[in-house]
């Protein structure tokens, strides 16, 4: 009956809010079985699921209502997440046909160019990814250590925006990370530079972009509050100004630390007023883990 399952449901909805999983999945099962035409607890379960990293479990759910309820964009949208982590391709390409997406053809992963955007890491930090499909994109930032994420890492991400970004005049959103489904072999090295213009830094960006590195000024990085973040922080009255440190603190993506000084080099002949400070590595290359 819809209303014991109803009760069941909202009850799993506290219990899930309240960090109580193991009872919120509990009282999901027994509003599908007071009512198995609901694609409501079906869709919640899924949600559970979804943000545990329980994939397996979060298709089967999401297939479920989807079932239940073919017109429900959002369980067609987790279902495609938790396909896409998986790699069941097939049933990735079904969900997103089904939310009116234009997809490449083919019958294995999704290759295309669906634009830079933000995503939020697991601790916060907003950083720039190029998508390859809805719910994968690649970092083009270069993260900061304390992420534990590197240049190149392929993402699994949300599909509800949790906040904005302007970029030319465009309200762009941000994603929430989801998973790490396949670590870059660039490593994350730091250098302390002073007497450089941020021209100069910016040609230093530019070059390691030519070498197929990435660089990154993260003295311009800014600490947003959680309702700048969440929101779109060009629209907020709040300041939130970068911190204090040396003139630049440059994060550089590479395979080795031979890469960094020969980059290091070849653009100091260019500026060799700047001086740069000793290179530390603060996320070693993949390959030798």
């Amino acid at each position: 009956m819809r209303f014991i399952a109803n009760r069941h449901n909202q009850k799993a909805l506290a219990l899930n809010e309240e960090g109580e999983l193991e009872k919120a999945i509990a009282s999901y099962h027994k509003a599908i079985k007071a009512d198995p035409t609901w694609a409501v607890p079906w869709y919640n379960l899924g949600l559970l699921y979804k943000y545990e990293g329980q994939w397996a479990e979060s298709l089967e759910c999401n297939q479920q209502a989807a079932a239940l309820d073919p017109e429900d964009d959002a369980a067609w949208w987790n279902l495609g997440i938790a396909a896409t982590a998986l790699a069941d391709w097939g049933e990735a390409r079904r969900a997103w046909q089904q939310c009116e997406l234009t997809i490449p053809a083919g019958t294995g992963p999704i290759e295309a160019n669906f634009g830079l955007t933000p995503i939020r890491l697991a601790i916060g930090e907003v950083i720039w990814c190029r998508r390859i499909d809805p719910a994968r994109a690649i970092v083009e930032s270069v993260p900061l250590p304390d992420s534990e994420h590197r240049y190149g890492d392929l993402l699994l991400h949300d599909g509800a925006p949790n906040g904005y970004r302007n970029v030319d005049g465009k309200d762009v959103p941000v994603f929430d990370e989801l998973a790490l489904l396949s670590p870059s072999e660039y490593g994350t090295f730091e250098v302390e530079i002073e007497r450089a213009t941020e021209e100069e830094i910016d040609q230093l960006v530019d070059l390691a972009g030519e070498r197929k590195l990435a660089a990154e000024d993260w003295s311009t990085v800014r600490t947003l509050c959680r309702a700048c973040s969440e929101g779109n922080p060009d629209e907020h009255e709040h300041h939130h100004e970068p911190g204090s440190g040396p003139e630049h603190r440059v994060g550089i993506a590479a395979l080795s630390e031979k890469q960094v000084r020969e980059l290091l080099v070849a653009w100091q002949q260019k500026f060799p007023h700047a001086i740069v400070s000793e290179i530390d590595c603060v996320l070693a290359p993949a390959w030798i883990n």
